[in-house]
């Protein structure tokens, strides 16, 4: 059994993947906390709906507050692995340093391409296309100081079919995320609540 604790600027669908992976018995998880930056964040709904405590962190203000903040709200709910689910902001040195080598994101494309800063949502397809490749997909890293720059831990391949949009291989891509994510913190549940070796 793992703790899980999540971020999410907006819906969180890998989230509720999770959360309903481990309500169906799929994955031995609690879901502890779930955290935004956005008071609005359709997450934090969720989370109410789901019984699952939530938390609204703003970041805007005062970044280093924030940082230390969720570092005391993740570790009072005794938070294990935090995961990223459309997550909107870069994380503060006392989170990375308090949950090393256990904070998960997922980003809509085979890093290291197509992967840093300002890259996300349709613009990472939109690059994808414009970059002629082939194959996209989706890709499960641990989060470190730098975007997009951590270990990848899993990923699942797509193909780009030639004439394809952005919002063609945004529609294939994102379909896969969840199961993606969900497939992670399996493989961790079964190392004994640790990442798999490479």
């Amino acid at each position: 059994m793992i703790k899980l604790g999540f971020l999410a600027s907006n819906n969180g669908s890998s989230m509720q993947a999770v959360v309903a992976a481990i309500a169906a018995g799929e994955l031995a998880a609690e879901a502890r906390l779930i955290v935004s930056n956005r008071q609005a964040a359709p997450a934090l709904a969720f989370a109410q709906e789901h019984g699952i405590a939530a938390a609204f962190i703003p970041t805007l203000a005062d970044p280093e507050a924030a940082d230390a903040r969720l570092v005391e709200t993740m570790t009072a709910a005794d938070v294990e692995w935090i995961v990223l689910s459309g997550y909107l902001r870069k994380l503060g040195p006392k989170v990375l340093a308090a949950y090393e080598g256990h904070i998960l994101n997922i980003h809509p494309a085979l890093l290291p391409r197509h992967g840093g800063q300002g890259m996300y949502g349709r613009r990472v397809h939109e690059a994808v296309v414009a970059a002629g490749e082939t194959a996209s997909g989706a890709s499960v890293h641990l989060v470190d100081g730098e975007y997009d720059h951590g270990r990848v831990v899993a990923r699942v391949e797509v193909t780009v079919l030639p004439g394809d949009t952005a919002a063609d291989v945004e529609r294939r891509v994102t379909a896969t995320e969840p199961e993606l994510f969900v497939k992670t913190l399996q493989g961790i549940v079964a190392n004994f609540g640790a990442l798999p070796e490479r």
